[in-house]
């Protein structure tokens, strides 16, 4: 849900405008994405950040943070099933997986669609999933699931705490500026190593491969000493800036490469196995990061 190496100048021009009728993201200095709002559905300040829900034509319900899209009715199932699917789909057995971030629920209910036995959500801020519980129709089921947990907190500290061990970790963290910023080190990394049980598997959302190329740059250099399989790969979601996305698979057992059969769960929208080779497939100025 939560988007990483966005510039900090760009934030305090970007949301709602005086009048309620768009919302614009400045996603460089020069350029971005607009909505008309046809109904502002939610405008609050939590203690963390700024949440805006609005109602658009074409997109259907648009959640902003601090006036950066997280994720729209009509685009979601773009990020949220390659944030989860390539990871859960080639691990054997994904019965423990862990969430961190995601409050719109997205992740959690892809990660649902496989057999797991328990799905932990870490979200530090409940005026996010209180918002999206009455907005978004995908999160409430979530979270009545019985094999779902929520936990209100942060997700490094969860990280550094918890005794529980996961099979697959998906991390949907928010920018790396201010208490964020801990959540894209090396050592929060380590710290999800950690809690991995044995084969376990991490899929990271990363970022633009066109504009936060040297926030990409710097993480694979730790990343790749931490894990045997340290890999980038990519899929469209069309309100993210640029309009593709990357997102990091980690793992010290399984090569998303390997060719090995996947579990994928049926009734996806976009992710199937042809796509899990073809988001592998990275252009020559990423590939010499992977």
């Amino acid at each position: 849900m939560e988007r990483c190496g966005k510039q900090e100048n760009t934030m305090k021009n970007s949301g709602l405008n005086a009048d309620k009728t768009e919302a614009r993201e400045f996603q460089t200095p020069s350029s971005g994405i607009f909505f008309k709002a046809d109904r502002v559905l939610c405008e609050k300040t939590t203690a963390f950040q700024r949440v805006e829900i609005i109602d658009n034509a074409a997109f259907g319900r648009v959640l902003l943070l601090d006036g950066l899209v997280q994720t729209t009715e009509m685009d979601e199932f773009n990020y949220h099933e390659m944030l989860v699917h390539p990871a859960c789909s080639s691990h054997p057995a994904p019965r423990n997986v862990l969430v961190i971030g995601g409050g719109d629920g997205g992740a959690l209910g892809e990660v649902l669609k496989h057999a797991v036995e328990k799905a932990v959500l870490v979200e530090i801020d409940s005026g996010v999933i209180e918002a999206c519980r009455e907005f978004f129709p995908w999160l409430e089921p979530a979270l009545k699931d019985s094999r779902s947990e929520l936990v209100i907190g942060d997700g490094n500290a969860f990280v550094r705490d918890t005794d529980l061990r996961f099979d697959a970790v998906l991390v949907d963290s928010s920018d790396p500026v201010g208490p964020s910023t801990v959540l894209h080190d090396e050592g929060f990394y380590a710290g999800l190593k950690r809690i991995l049980n044995p084969g376990g598997v991490i899929a990271a959302q990363a970022g633009s491969p066109v504009l936060h190329l040297d926030a990409l740059t710097a993480k694979s250099l730790f990343l790749k000493r931490l894990f045997k399989y340290s890999r980038y790969y990519l899929g469209p979601v069309p309100t993210y800036p640029v309009g593709t996305w990357c997102y990091h698979f980690l793992s010290d057992v399984f090569d998303p490469l390997d060719g090995r059969d996947l579990r994928i769960p049926a009734g996806l929208k976009y992710y199937n196995a042809e796509i899990h080779t073809a988001a592998f497939a990275l252009p020559n100025y990423l590939r010499c990061l992977a």
